[in-house]
């Protein structure tokens, strides 16, 4: 593989616990170039288990986080003025494509439709990049897969996948880990006590309960590592929480008030 690539290999293997039997199938599709998307809530894990599939299979990762400003040059490349005159640089799914290794487009949904359509020719058995620009057609090296991800709460009509597009994937479903694991997950990323960390996956489980009922999505395994952290390095739970989960979810006073009523049962005011 290309020395190219290089700078996008994952040298330490990424802190990964699997839930089901996500490993086996993603190494599955892999085997045979499946294109994947991979849907969940905010901060379930999500680019955690591609970035620790890279490092597993030993290839490149090129990851785009996805926005409604995005263009087809920004994903396949331009030509740019340097010191040699107008030269073209690939893109980041264009270095995937011609070097191999897994593309990954994260919250695919916030690029508009005719940017999404560039990937359509990767994701069947054409396997190929046209670079209209360029005059060029790239042939997907043996070792590339595309990988693209997104947070089906946050969908509206006008985000919407294309039946055209999500056709062409097999999907992952990812939510939050059973209440075990994910206690496991936050005292290894932390560092503090188990008992630690199931008191903050309780109150991320009630904290979930109030999806759709004022919040939009209820505190994230991310967010539990960040109090975790906080807690780690001295700072007492109650502001540990506020800063990492309570105020970092919502402006909403009564819901602020309700989260923090979910801090005070766990961890008792001195």
């Amino acid at each position: 593989m290309s020395s190219i690539m290089q700078d996008y290999r994952i040298q330490t293997e990424p802190f990964y616990r699997p839930t089901h039997n996500e490993i086996v199938l993603y190494e599955q599709a892999y085997k045979h170039r499946i294109p994947l998307m991979i849907k969940g809530p905010t901060g379930c894990g999500k680019t955690r288990f591609i970035e620790y599939m890279a490092w597993k299979l030993n290839l490149p990762l090129v990851s785009l986080a996805c926005n409604e400003d995005m263009s087809s040059s920004d994903l396949v490349g331009r030509y740019l003025f340097d010191a040699q005159g107008v030269t073209w640089h690939d893109g980041p799914l264009t270095l995937a494509v011609r070097y191999g290794g897994i593309c990954y487009l994260d919250e695919v949904v916030e690029m508009r439709q005719d940017t999404t359509v560039v990937i359509h020719p990767l994701t069947d058995t054409r396997r190929i990049l046209p670079l209209d620009k360029k005059g060029e057609i790239v042939h997907a090296h043996p070792d590339f897969q595309l990988v693209v991800s997104y947070n089906p709460g946050y969908q509206s009509p006008t985000k919407d996948m294309k039946p055209s597009t999500r056709q062409r994937f097999a999907a992952f479903e990812f939510d939050y880990p059973d209440a075990a694991i994910e206690a496991e997950i936050i005292s290894h990323e932390s560092s503090i006590p188990i008992e630690i960390a199931n008191n903050l996956v309780e109150i991320a489980h009630k904290s979930r309960k109030l999806k759709h009922h004022g919040l939009e999505e209820g505190i994230s395994t991310r967010m539990l590592i960040y109090a975790g952290i906080l807690i780690s390095s001295g700072i007492d739970p109650h502001t540990s929480c506020d800063m990492s989960m309570v105020h970092a979810l919502t402006d909403d006073p009564d819901i602020i008030l309700a989260l923090q009523g979910f801090v005070d049962a766990y961890f008792k005011s001195n």
